[in-house]
């Protein structure tokens, strides 16, 4: 029987790889997959995205770039962008990611997550960390515990947060 309780996301528990085999560098060059723990000891943000939601553009992406912006230079904050298809590959394509990468002017890492057959293919972070589509944010605390995961982020507090992080 299947369980309709289930929430979405998983705050407190520790962050699993992110599994994404397709990356930009922040010039929109491909480079090699990126791992959380290429990041060990850092606090990581990760933006889930779609080309095609409208949430993901009048919302998610101006939070993400007021963050960027706002967090410059504080190199114990990371910023990666995932677009996560779970609908609509057609649309949602790797060469689209990076047109909304160089339109937003987010000099970030991006990765382009369809999953394969071994997530039955449903994208990785959908997944893993199971969230419940786009736009969608996920912060991970330096220990690699997820502290945050969902639609709704509230782009000041969160700012203010980050800042305290030095």
């Amino acid at each position: 029987m299947k369980n309709t309780n289930q929430k979405y996301g998983i705050e407190g528990q520790r962050a699993p790889e992110l599994n994404v085999s397709r990356w930009v560098d922040k010039n929109g060059n491909e480079t090699s997959p990126i791992n959380l723990a290429d990041f060990e000891g850092k606090f990581k943000v990760i933006y889930n995205f779609q080309a095609w939601c409208p949430g993901c553009h009048s919302v998610g992406l101006p939070s993400l770039q007021k963050m960027v912006n706002e967090l410059e230079g504080n190199d114990n904050v990371i910023f990666l962008a995932v677009q996560t298809v779970f609908e609509g590959a057609h649309a949602n394509t790797f060469e689209r990611m990076v047109e909304i990468q160089k339109e937003y002017d987010l000099k970030i890492p991006f990765g382009h997550d369809e999953g394969d057959t071994s997530s039955q293919n449903i994208n990785h972070i959908m997944k893993n960390y199971r969230t419940g589509g786009t736009p969608w944010f996920i912060l991970i605390d330096k220990n690699n515990r997820v502290i945050f995961n969902d639609f709704h982020l509230n782009t000041e507090k969160a700012i203010e947060y980050l800042k305290t992080l030095r």
